[in-house]
């Protein structure tokens, strides 16, 4: 089906844009959300007489975009939640939980906005765009930890992701390694054993 882009639509086109689309993508999301209309004459038409309409509106909602997107860009999230002792997390950290993260700091998204392609599985931090309009898009980071500490030494840069306890371990039982094996020492060739006597 050949719809006419009433705005910006990531990966597809621009506003006044003709292009064509799968039926089910253009009735259940482009015509459904308001983002298009069929590629019709009649349409044509009534895009004509709303165009400036429309680049007013996108214009004046860009603006407000990019203030709240100026309050927002290289914002860390951080996000507690328990894990194993891999970091492997029990449950996941998803859009839902970015979008009250946001809302606990004042800033009102919706789910949408933030692009996510899976939901987070690890202890960490990751970097996520988020579109607050079609043509503004910024990066946030999301920072995933079993405490407050924790992300702090994240944020640090530091990796957290063996215990102080095991790198303490390996590091003594490398050292007694070292001092119960000499590598300058030479081993003595060992003579061969007698042979038995024969009758």
């Amino acid at each position: 089906m050949e719809v006419i882009l009433l705005e910006r639509v990531n990966k597809l086109g621009h506003m006044g844009e003709v292009v064509k689309v799968r039926d089910g993508y253009a009735r259940n999301f482009l015509l459904k959300r308001g983002k298009a209309l069929r590629a019709t004459a009649d349409n044509k038409a009534k895009y004509d007489g709303m165009k400036a309409d429309l680049e007013a509106r996108n214009l004046a909602s860009k603006g407000e975009a990019s203030k709240v997107a100026e309050k927002i860009a290289g914002k860390n999230i951080i996000v507690i939640r328990q894990a194993s002792e891999a970091g492997q997390l029990f449950g996941s950290v998803n859009v839902r939980d970015i979008v009250v993260a946001f809302e606990a700091d004042g800033i009102s998204l919706a789910r949408p906005q933030v692009q996510l392609d899976a939901p987070i599985k690890t202890i960490g931090k990751r970097s996520i765009t988020v579109a607050i309009h079609p043509e503004v898009e910024i990066e946030i980071t999301v920072t995933v930890a079993r405490s407050q500490d924790e992300a702090e030494r994240i944020n640090r840069g530091e990796d957290i992701s063996t215990r102080n306890e095991d790198r303490d371990a390996a590091a003594e039982a490398i050292a007694a390694a070292g001092e119960f094996f000499d590598p300058e020492a030479q081993q003595d060739e060992a003579e061969p054993a007698p042979a038995a006597e024969e009758k």
